[in-house]
């Protein structure tokens, strides 16, 4: 019997790209939490399949040679995953070059500078005490992001889907799309709000997305117990 594929997972956004990935292609997984505010992203065995010390991650016990393959990077994980389930990512090169313009296009940028964005507005503000020193990360990126948004509704404008039939570059765009935390109004976006809607209502997006629900906490909360989460996250304390 096949053994699952290990997700080393925290459900943020990057996190969400695998699960709702595992969701869409049927594959067995169990997951492994890597609580990023604890730190645990840090730990020598979880470095050991993410040298970057980001999640997610997977290892899969029954890789291409039969012996077991670890994966970071979610870009890297969708391709692979992908490529052996044999859905949501051609095979045809033509449209394989398609599916991956896209998937980079949202490791590279949406996914950095929406990242960002969300830094700088939700939890800049608990961390800095003069505000004037955040004003322009927030415009900054805000702004970038607007532009990106606007790059996928223009996009959108005659498709369903970002790359032809629904691939792996939805799954890896669809997470980012978090307008009330990056300050964007979905109502300057028609297709991409209609194509976040489309994708959203999809079951396994749905159960993918909901993994590990119970663990989040407000990292832009006060109080100590989310002021040392945020010094863990965003490197304020030597390692």
């Amino acid at each position: 019997m096949t053994q699952p594929i290990e997700l080393w997972y925290w459900p943020t956004p990057n996190g969400w790209k695998i699960s709702i990935a595992l969701e869409e292609m049927g594959l067995p997984y169990v997951v492994k939490p890597v609580n990023i505010g604890a730190g645990e992203q840090f730990a020598p065995t979880f470095q050991a399949l993410s040298p970057n010390g980001r999640m997610p991650a997977i290892v899969d016990p029954d890789g291409p040679d039969g012996q077991p393959l670890s994966i970071f990077e979610s870009g890297a994980i969708l391709q692979y995953l992908g490529a052996k389930s044999g859905r949501f990512y051609p095979s045809d090169v033509r449209a394989r070059v398609e599916v991956d313009q896209w998937l980079f296009w949202q490791v590279g940028g949406l996914g950095p500078m929406a990242g960002q964005t969300h830094h700088f507005r939700q939890y800049a503000p608990a961390m800095i005490k003069d505000q004037r020193q955040i004003a322009y990360g927030v415009n900054r990126y805000t702004n970038e992001t607007h532009r990106l948004y606007g790059v996928l509704n223009r996009r959108l404008e005659d498709r369903d889907y970002v790359a032809g039939d629904y691939s792996i570059a939805d799954m890896a765009i669809w997470p980012w799309i978090l307008p009330t935390h990056q300050g964007q109004d979905l109502n300057e976006f028609p297709y991409l709000a209609a194509w976040l809607e489309r994708v959203g209502l999809r079951p396994a997006v749905q159960a993918g997305r909901a993994v590990g629900a119970e663990w989040r906490a407000n990292l832009a909360a006060s109080g100590k117990a989310a002021e040392d989460a945020r010094r863990v996250l965003f490197g304020q304390r030597g390692r």
